[in-house]
């Protein structure tokens, strides 16, 4: 408990899976939360979870990370509700299954546009604040297909940008006391990978590819996006901590979904 009192956490794609569960972690330790999503409905219901448990530690901002001037209006929103802003966990992304040859440049770019410019995007935004404190903690969301070449396809370009902004930043924020570093999750049960659940023979395969013998949950996740944000992780800053079961060192599966 309290490993981060006092701190002030914007979660982006707060409303469900790896977001939700990261920002009831963060409450529960401590923390006061900007959670953070484009679905409403689904967001509310997160935060009320979260403040029934630990009153008023969270609140809804309605965000689409894409939008820079959506960026610079929850940073307001953040700032003049908790008074500053001390980590942001750039969680929010959206999913692409189509290989390189269905992918055309309007795909591509809608892609790019969430899941590499939204973190680019809120680093920007939230930068300000942190330097001028002098300390931050940046998390970057990965992904196992953005650094072993899951399948050729846009998502996979698109997280492997995001493992290349976070060496970018850390360079550029760590003179100012900023530490930024990526999670790169292996196979996760969140609602963006429901199409496993839904086969269960893509599912199990999935499960065979893992070391460990199980596929992981969201608080997986969230553990691991707790201690980069904690300053128990004050030395460690450009790394990449990979949270995947071990799948990373079995053969490349062939998804035929």
């Amino acid at each position: 408990m309290n490993r981060l009192k006092g701190k002030v956490a914007i979660i982006t794609g707060a409303a469900m899976g790896q977001g939700a569960a990261e920002a009831y972690l963060f409450a529960k330790e401590g923390a006061r939360v900007a959670a953070a999503d484009v679905a409403e409905k689904q967001l509310q219901e997160t935060v009320d979870r979260i403040n029934q448990e630990f009153p008023e530690s969270a609140i809804a901002e309605k965000l689409d990370i894409s939008s820079e001037e959506n960026w610079n209006q929850v940073v307001k929103d953040v700032i003049d509700h908790f008074g500053t802003i001390d980590i942001l966990v750039n969680n929010a992304a959206i999913g692409s299954a189509d290989i390189y040859d269905k992918v055309d440049k309007a795909a591509f770019d809608k892609i790019m546009s969430v899941n590499a410019w939204g973190p680019f995007c809120g680093i920007k935004a939230v930068a300000p604040t942190m330097k001028k404190a002098g300390k931050g903690s940046i998390i970057n969301i990965s992904s196992l297909a953005g650094v072993v070449g899951v399948i050729f396809n846009v998502y996979t370009v698109s997280k492997g940008a995001v493992v290349a902004l976070t060496r970018g930043a850390s360079q550029e924020l760590g003179k100012y006391g900023i530490r930024v570093n990526t999670i790169i999750p292996g196979t996760i049960m969140t609602p963006m990978t429901q199409v496993l659940r839904d086969n269960p023979a893509v599912l199990e395969a999935c499960r065979k590819k893992t070391e460990i013998g199980f596929l992981g949950e969201p608080d997986d996740i969230a553990y691991g996006v707790l201690y980069l944000a904690s300053d128990e992780s004050r030395y460690v800053t450009g790394a990449d901590l990979t949270i995947d079961g071990g799948e990373r060192y079995k053969d490349v599966l062939d998804l035929d979904l």
